[in-house]
């Protein structure tokens, strides 16, 4: 026969069962919202970290797509001259009627030489003097030859007859460069291209971005010269070649 208090403990047991399955069953579902929560964590730190690769280009430093300046120097559209893969890189913006351009640049040609497949030069035009926006459409106009760096070592050197009092006189620069093998027809139909307008322009943003306001200015390896000098520039191109071989 059953005892008293039979009938309590059996259904005291029943309901202990069902509050056991309720609580193993929301034990499953937090277990199930902690993974959830815990995957979705992951994904979004996954997704912090590339894009803050992204945004430094790699390794921590800025990349040329997000940093004007970086875009600015990497002169992709410039003449160059020196080994694609040198490790020293000089930008150097030049106006051809610069009288100081024109007695730096054997300078910085000589430490090239000197150090052969180790630095590389980039040249970029900015036409401060008078008519000098003249020249600079030859010296462009001649990449088309490859004349070039014939055409600006031409003009550097004998600089004196086709500049007066810091003005250009135009109708001297072409003779000036007859020796040098140039189809003149195909150079003066050149220098009105669009392309080598595009190059001008491009060389007056980038000096912007860069605050250049005189020539010559150089950049080594991205950094500018403390103060302005023949020395100051091969102690700064000493010190990023130490730096890289």
């Amino acid at each position: 026969m059953p005892k008293p208090g039979d009938n309590t403990t059996q259904e005291g047991e029943r309901m202990s069962k069902a509050q056991r399955k309720q609580e193993a069953m929301a034990r499953r579902g937090a277990s199930r919202r902690f993974i959830v929560a815990l995957v979705l964590g992951v994904l979004v730190l996954v997704g912090v970290l590339i894009a803050a690769v992204n945004v430094g280009g790699g390794g921590g430093q800025p990349g040329p797509a997000s940093d004007p300046r970086l875009a600015a120097l990497a002169s992709e559209h410039a003449a160059t001259l020196g080994d694609p893969g040198a490790k020293v890189h000089i930008v150097e913006f030049l106006d051809p009627a610069c009288e100081t351009c024109a007695l730096f640049y054997p300078l910085v040609k000589s430490w090239m030489e000197e150090v052969p497949g180790q630095i590389r030069l980039s040249i970029r035009h900015l036409p401060f003097h008078e008519g000098v926006d003249y020249v600079v459409r030859i010296l462009e106009a001649s990449r088309n030859q490859d004349k070039y760096w014939e055409t600006l070592e031409t003009l550097l050197a004998r600089q004196r007859e086709w500049v007066s009092n810091h003005v250009v006189q135009p109708e001297r620069v072409l003779p000036t460069l007859a020796g040098l093998g140039l189809d003149m027809e195909q150079l003066q139909a050149d220098m009105n291209s669009a392309e080598v307008q595009q190059r001008m322009d491009k060389d007056f943003q980038d000096s912007k971005v860069l605050k250049v306001v005189a020539t010559p200015e150089y950049f080594v390896n991205g950094r500018p010269l403390p103060s302005f000098g023949q020395q100051q520039l091969l102690d700064l191109v000493r010190e990023e070649l130490g730096k890289h071989y």
